[in-house]
């Protein structure tokens, strides 16, 4: 895995080159797919090696809190505030220089490669978003019983018990969240091991309980990103050419919550539905969203 120094972390990524030129897909720009909660690059692995053998550049980040990344000063507050990730997002894309980038995110990378395109317009050539309806960083926003069902690890974290689950038993409380928000099945014992190591990070607990505390302003975010956090609410409209891919069976966020937000987007839009699949698409069901990713890859390689 190789790092790279941002002004806030040393970031670890995975990165697939091209195995084959293309010149077909170059106007596309890299690709970058970012991750969600519980998860790592790992997850992208399928996705990654595939559009890779299309011909495109592409980079997975760890999170902050994640894995190998590291907070560069002792002292930094270990925000896990959606707008943080927006920001580490463009950090990344700055230190590597990537040109015009297609940015790819799942639930916490969802909501990191919107808030970036929302931070810093004409960032991105195209937005993928998978299990996550965009305009979800207002704490005040409007929530269905049956989604607030579907948070009660959200409302778990807020309490001490929760605070303790995720320091003492990290393993146990993401295991149970992977077994319960999509169908059985989708993934092995060995997996799901070889993922969780990326949840040892010293940093993890602090990054995730301040994060979901956030979100619904039970805690103040970092002073650092309150310019960030006023860009962000409401959620600003985005130009860029968006792409959003939901399972059907997903009963972490349902379906429902990222339906009728073409109001949000000025761009081509587009939403499909991954019947069979629950949360986590990439890994559910890779060769699925594959094929949509290149598809909507290739039509941003045209002409503007």
């Amino acid at each position: 895995m190789r790092t790279v120094d941002t002004p806030t972390l040393t970031i670890a990524y995975e990165e697939w080159s091209p195995s084959v030129r293309n010149d077909a897909v170059a106007g596309a720009g890299p690709v970058v797919l970012v991750h969600g909660w519980p998860d790592s690059p790992r997850g992208w692995r399928v996705v990654g090696e595939n559009l890779a053998n299309e011909g495109y550049r592409v980079l997975a980040p760890t999170l902050r809190g994640f894995g190998e990344t590291t907070f560069r000063a002792d002292d930094r507050m270990r925000s896990g505030q959606l707008s943080a990730l927006g920001r580490d997002l463009l950090d990344f894309v700055d230190a590597l220089e990537l040109d015009a980038p297609v940015l790819v995110g799942h639930d916490w990378g969802a909501r990191a490669v919107a808030n970036a395109c929302g931070l810093r317009p004409g960032v991105a050539r195209g937005l993928v978003l998978l299990s996550v309806g965009y305009g979800t960083n207002d704490p005040n926003q409007k929530l269905a019983f049956e989604q607030a069902r579907n948070y009660w690890y959200h409302w778990y974290m807020s309490t001490g018990r929760g605070e303790r689950a995720v320091r003492e038993d990290r393993a146990a409380f993401t295991r149970f969240v992977w077994d319960s928000w999509s169908p059985p099945g989708w993934f092995d014992d060995a997996e799901f091991t070889a993922t969780a190591t990326a949840f040892d990070n010293p940093d993890w607990a602090d990054v995730v309980l301040h994060s979901y505390r956030h979100r619904w302003a039970f805690v103040p975010g970092d002073p650092a990103y309150a310019e960030d956090e006023a860009a962000l609410v409401p959620a600003p409209r985005l130009a860029v050419p968006t792409l959003v891919l939901h399972g059907v069976q997903d009963t972490c966020n349902h379906p429902d919550t990222s339906a009728g937000k073409e109001s949000f987007f000025t761009g081509p839009y587009r939403r499909a539905l991954l019947d069979g699949v629950g949360h986590f698409p990439q890994r559910e069901a890779p060769q699925a969203v594959s094929n949509e990713l290149s598809t909507f890859l290739t039509g941003l390689s045209g002409p503007d």
